[in-house]
């Protein structure tokens, strides 16, 4: 029996699979159980019957906590009433572990500091899942807008010697007996040498500021996204940004609008996105 992942059974429907991953959720009644199952590419119910799964297996079925870890085999049954277009009719059950103590974040309502206490087990919500997979498909998008136009990936240093911006802004850090270093702000500094030896050059990675601030717009610790170009001027420099702006959002809506529409977004507004944008087109107006 072939071991497939979530995300590909619903090429396998009517046929027998196993599957391999976690118990999110249940919940059974009498003779019937629902489980709730995830193995990192999705998420999708499997149906258990006492009848075909023996009166012995299906009490420890029962008595399953969340994130017990399972090895599953059973049918693909295509269901339109799923989130997923399927379901799981389950033949049989192997329980790798059942965890002794009740999973910590349950389906109850928890505070922000519980959860970022618990920030391992977090990941392991529909909302996190969701939220992890349109930044990875960001990401991606990225690099292949990149690498399609001809830039190399610079890799700037994460402790810098120099002061980019502000050093009131600065995470200061004793580097053994050579002096200070500083987390870095910007890889600017390092695109625009690059971009004097090699002409197109990105960087993608950490960036820090020591600014205290709970709010979402001003983080002490992000991904910042550089780009240099030798001989560019401001027009190309607004054109890239509108391509890059372009080709990212054109990427995620192939590949994650799914997970958009599970976070509430409205993908409608994203499907208008296309060039040329109004600051760009005021500017080439002005030119000529």
């Amino acid at each position: 029996m072939e071991w497939v992942y979530i995300k590909d059974m619903k090429k396998y429907i009517g046929q027998k699979v196993e599957f391999r991953g976690w118990l999110w959720n249940k919940r059974a009644s009498g003779k019937i159980a629902f489980l709730q199952l995830r193995d990192g590419t999705g998420f999708v119910q499997g149906v258990v019957e006492k009848s075909t799964l023996g009166e012995e297996k299906y009490a420890k079925v029962k008595k399953l906590k969340m994130e017990s870890s399972l090895i599953v085999r059973g049918t693909v049954v295509e269901d339109q009433r799923s989130p997923a277009g399927f379901e799981l009719h389950i033949d049989d059950v192997e329980i790798v572990h059942n965890p002794i103590e009740d999973y910590p974040i349950s389906k109850k309502e928890h505070g922000i500091d519980f959860l970022m206490e618990h920030r391992h087990l977090w990941l392991r919500s529909r909302r996190q899942f969701h939220i992890l997979k349109v930044r990875h498909e960001i990401i991606k998008a990225i690099r292949e807008f990149y690498n399609n136009n001809g830039f190399v990936l610079i890799d700037t240093p994460i402790f810098t010697g120099s002061i980019g911006e502000s050093a009131g802004n600065t995470f200061e850090i004793d580097y053994f007996d050579y002096g200070k270093v500083y987390l870095a702000q910007t890889g600017q500094l390092y695109l625009e040498a690059a971009a004097m030896a090699l002409g197109k050059v990105y960087n993608l990675g950490p960036t820090f500021r020591a600014e205290k601030s709970k709010t979402r717009r001003h983080l002490i610790e992000f991904w910042m996204n550089e780009a240099e170009v030798a001989y560019y001027t401001h027009e190309d420099n607004m054109q890239l940004q509108e391509n890059l702006v372009s080709y990212v959002v054109k990427k995620v809506l192939e590949n994650a609008s799914e997970n958009l529409v599970a976070l509430g977004r409205d993908i409608s507004k994203l499907e208008k996105i296309e060039g040329p944008f109004q600051g760009l087109h005021i500017q080439k107006l002005l030119n000529y």
